[in-house]
């Protein structure tokens, strides 16, 4: 009894000298006033170790020593485009679930071709020109942003800023108080008025200031010493096409690139128009004064990596690394203006990109005699009408053709009297026969089962009843499609980066394989809202304190 009397007292003595913050367990951080995702399109996460040695500390560095870092993400998508990215990683779903499935696909029951964007019931708020004519409205799930200002009952603020309409809009979501991108045609920075009735002052004011004819009016030259930049190729390298398959070595005239164009759209390929929208942002900030009341903000801002000349460099050219060199010091200027405007502690800042880049196939060859090539669609399609006019008789039975995606005239199947099985399912034998060609499938394969868990998930997971093709085929690794009228748009690498940084994350590295639709449900913990049912990712736990 002597000893059992003992042993509570000791015990009582300890709870006792148990430091009371201790006793109560660890603080619970508070809710950001405003988080900023910058997103940073076709950006491979081997940058961030490839030029760490020329980054300042302020940056891509600082995101990376202080924040928690998901080394190994993944934006698995059968058709991988800013378009499909943005819509994923700002809903927390995939394609099948969001209906973004590319670009634009094509409606068979009004036999037209369907842009994601384009919606002719909205005009160009800020500009007289024609593009601002579009909407989210085909983008059917929620943003992150949508469900923030539906939890807060509209006391939320959300906007986005980018370049082009597409990461601006898929990004804010339909709820926003405002999305904004760059006008090619006179240099704005412009909105829809699905977001505006309005156009704001300051936005006004900003567009005054001319800065993307400023910028035209200099010289791309590279930030340091051209003999330092040993992380990449040559500048001259011969593979390399450059700007209109002429240009391809430093300085860049950009009046003379400007002239060419007969637009504003070449600024989007330089550096410079990354710091226009860092310079936008920084104002909305203070204009519509985020941050500074009792409900959390969000702010998207997209940048690029030489947008639609990407291809025309390569990922290892010195075009690439001067790029990300002068954006690392974009993201520093951003992260300062946070820290100086809200402490260290209020915001949240998340790294990420929508879409990966990738070598071209010309260079894997050459230089490592790696087993890639180019496949021709065209050459394929042609093949495929020869053939399934012996094999059923004439007739113009392939209507579109979209990507990796195929759709059938089904009204013309229907009256020949044709399965609609059978001619798939032939369809896709013969497309498995060309070189480069992993695996063809017919759409009715992903109606009856489930491929979300296995080798065909990234088609599975994008296929929309509504709006995919009849039949989707997935190219080879390092294999990229080659068209001989249109630019190729083409990505097969789902590695993306992904960095929290702020009070209420965890510093440290996740080395398990993480998926680009954890960010939304990961945000919604921070911000202690429940994850909507319709979310397919997962909370990050080891992100979290």
């Amino acid at each position: 009894m002597q000893k059992i009397h003992n042993l509570l007292t000791i015990l009582t003595l300890i709870v006792l000298l148990i430091p009371a913050s201790y006793a109560q367990g660890p603080k619970t951080p508070e809710v950001p006033k405003l988080i900023v995702v910058i997103s940073v399109d076709q950006m491979r996460p081997d940058y961030l170790d490839r030029y760490r040695e020329k980054f300042q500390d302020g940056g891509f560095r600082r995101l990376v020593q202080e924040g928690a870092v998901c080394e190994n993400t993944r934006l698995d998508l059968h058709i991988q485009k800013t378009t499909t990215g943005t819509a994923t990683l700002f809903t927390g779903t995939h394609p099948a679930i969001h209906g973004i499935v590319n670009d634009s696909w094509y409606d068979q029951l009004r036999k037209k071709e369907v842009n994601c964007l384009a919606d002719p019931f909205y005009i160009t708020v800020g500009s007289d020109s024609h593009e601002g004519e579009c909407s989210a409205a085909k983008l059917l799930s929620p943003t992150i942003g949508d469900i923030l200002k539906i939890s807060t009952r509209n006391q939320s603020k959300v906007f986005s800023v980018a370049l082009n309409a597409n990461s601006a809009i898929f990004s804010a979501g339909h709820a926003a108080n405002g999305a904004y991108w760059f006008d090619t045609t006179n240099g704005n920075m412009i909105s829809s008025s699905y977001y505006l009735d309005i156009f704001p002052e300051w936005v006004r004011q900003f567009n005054e200031k001319h800065f993307a004819d400023f910028y035209t009016q200099r010289d791309w030259t590279t930030i340091l010493p051209l003999s330092t930049y040993k992380e990449s190729l040559e500048d001259d390298y011969v593979l390399e096409k450059g700007y209109y398959d002429k240009w391809n070595t430093f300085p860049y005239n950009l009046k003379k690139l400007k002239s060419r164009a007969e637009s504003y759209k070449f600024l989007k390929t330089t550096p410079f128009g990354n710091t226009l929208v860092k310079d936008f942002a920084l104002n909305l900030i203070v204009s519509e004064k985020l941050g500074m009341d009792d409900y959390p903000d969000l702010l998207t801002v997209t940048f690029t990596s030489m947008d639609y000349e990407n291809n025309s460099f390569g990922p290892a050219s010195v075009e690439m690394e001067d790029t990300y060199l002068r954006m690392d010091q974009e993201i520093a200027q951003i992260m300062n203006f946070l820290d100086k405007n809200f402490g260290k502690n209020n915001t949240l800042v998340v790294l990420t990109s929508t879409c990966s880049s990738i070598y071209p196939s010309e260079y894997l060859k050459e230089e490592f005699n790696m087993p890639v090539g180019q496949f021709s669609p065209e050459s394929a399609v042609a093949l495929l009408k020869s053939y399934l006019n012996v094999t059923y008789g004439p007739g113009d039975y392939i209507e579109h053709v979209s990507d990796q995606q195929l759709y059938f005239n089904r009204e013309l199947l229907q009256k020949n009297k044709i399965d609609l099985n059978d001619i798939l399912t032939k369809t896709a034998t013969f497309i498995n026969q060309f070189e480069g060609v992993r695996v063809a499938l017919p759409a009715t394969d992903f109606i009856k089962g489930d491929f979300t868990n296995g080798q065909l998930s990234s088609i599975s997971n994008s296929y929309n009843l509504k709006r995919s093709g009849d039949v989707l085929y997935q190219l080879e690794d390092g294999w990229q499609p080659v068209y001989k009228y249109q630019r190729t748009i083409y990505n097969d690498n789902s590695h993306i980066p992904l960095i929290f940084h702020g009070n209420a994350v965890r510093k440290g590295n996740i080395r398990r394989r993480t998926e680009g639709i954890d960010l939304v449900p990961t945000l919604f913990e921070i911000l202690r809202i429940p994850v909507p049912d319709y979310c397919q990712g997962k909370i990050l736990e080891e992100v979290l304190w």
